[in-house]
């Protein structure tokens, strides 16, 4: 039983299977090119006229659809097509963003770069005021009692300050280190920020040569005292006085004089 209904299905499928084929409509195969890029030739619009202008299929596929259809290139992917324009103008615009970007970037770096040079904030790490200009006004920023009565002997730190020549020392240092660290906070551009630290250290410098100068005065003084009441205490001759006595004298001054 089973045989023959082997041999009755088998030729049904067999036919069916032979009744399948592969459709190639070449005229499908154009339209499909013309569709997108590939082309847009005028002839493989098929069907054709054929001979004057009979041909049935042609009348039903272009003379009855639209006779005009070929004459215009519609492909959107052509040298002139819709989408080819599109790309073409969203490429122009992709360009000139990014030069709207280019020239936004520029001015920001710009901006920055202008920030960075006149903030306050950032003057602390500019190059030339951490290899001279800290070093060279540390004693103005960093200044005490001990740090300028150290060098000085004990005679001449009670003199300088009995004499208030400390006061006045301290109270110029206190005002230039208050314009330094103005200059050093406040918003400027850094040419006239440098010019800045030249001024008040060069301020500095004439201000310790007056304090060097007024020290000096004091310990001459001091010597000065010392040699009077040595010149005091020490016993006048009076007895056998001859010319040459004033001549040895005068002699024993001036060796004995430092000043």
């Amino acid at each position: 039983m089973r045989l023959i209904l082997l041999m009755i299905l088998f030729p049904i499928i067999a036919l069916r299977a032979c009744a399948q084929r592969q459709v190639a409509d070449q005229s499908v195969r154009y339209q499909q090119e013309r569709m997108v890029y590939l082309q847009w030739d005028q002839n493989k619009f098929t069907p054709k006229p054929g001979f004057l202008s009979l041909n049935p299929y042609y009348w039903l596929t272009w003379g009855l659809f639209d006779p005009n259809y070929h004459k215009n290139d519609l492909r959107p992917l052509s040298a002139t097509g819709p989408q080819t324009q599109r790309l073409a103008l969203v490429g122009t615009m992709n360009s000139v963003d990014n030069s709207y970007k280019l020239n936004a970037d520029t001015v920001r770096n710009t901006a920055l770069t202008s920030i960075a040079e006149q903030s306050g904030l950032l003057s602390d790490a500019d190059p030339l005021w951490l290899l001279y200009y800290s070093q060279a006004l540390a004693p103005v920023l960093n200044y005490s009692d001990a740090s300028i009565l150290a060098p000085l002997p004990a005679q001449v730190r009670t003199a300088v300050i009995s004499e208030g020549v400390l006061p006045w020392y301290e109270n110029e240092l206190a005002m230039l280190k208050e314009r330094i660290n103005a200059a050093r906070s406040t918003d400027m551009d850094r040419g006239s920020r440098i010019m800045a630290y030249y001024r008040y250290l060069k301020e500095y410098r004439t201000m310790a040569a007056t304090w060097a100068t007024r020290v000096a005065t004091a310990q001459h003084n001091i010597t000065m005292v010392k040699q009077q009441a040595k010149a005091r205490s020490t016993p006048v001759i009076t007895k056998g006085w001859t010319p040459a006595t004033d001549v040895q004298l005068a002699k024993q001054v001036v060796a004995e004089r430092k000043y």
